[in-house]
């Protein structure tokens, strides 16, 4: 594998386990204001940042390339309403998939034809994150900031994992 391949796979296994953290910091967040289904959304947000962070580590691993933990930064602690918070997931999202994005060209410039087929799950899973987010971003909108509709939607989001 070219090293600037395996650097930057490297460095995207970590932008996933911070993402983890930022979404872990949120469900903390939400755990505080008693939006238990924010919260749980967050947490399992978090835990598909781990998978997708290990799903790097075991390819960097089958291609002979031992995986290079780095540095995790602090997340924020302090967050505002609810739809400032998802709209900061989107934009995280958003930013992830731009880095996907450029490793994806990274991977087809080099000539790296198994580091490109690996990476089509990831396009494809960000246009599900983005989605997701967004989704739960246009509704908080809608809502307006009514303490009812937040609170249905808080129910909702709650069960998250059980097919809704």
């Amino acid at each position: 594998m070219d090293n600037e391949v395996r650097d930057a796979l490297n460095a995207q296994m970590n932008r996933e386990f911070s993402a983890a953290y930022l979404y872990l910091a949120m469900a903390a967040h939400f755990e505080g204001e008693s939006l238990d289904g924010f919260a749980c959304w967050m947490r399992l947000q978090s835990q598909e940042e781990v998978e997708h962070a290990m799903r790097i580590f075991q390819y960097l691993a089958r291609r002979g390339e031992p995986p290079r933990l780095q540095e995790i930064p602090a997340p924020p602690s302090e967050f505002e309403a609810p739809l400032s918070v998802f709209e900061q997931a989107l934009e995280h999202e958003r930013k992830i998939t731009g880095h996907i994005h450029d490793l994806y060209e990274l991977a087809v410039q080099k000539r790296d034809v198994a580091t490109r087929i690996e990476l089509d799950w990831f396009v494809t899973e960000q246009v599900e994150e983005e989605d997701s987010v967004g989704a739960v971003v246009d509704r908080l909108r809608r809502a307006g900031g009514d303490p009812a509709s937040i609170l249905v939607l808080d129910r909702e989001l709650g069960h998250r994992g059980e097919g809704a």
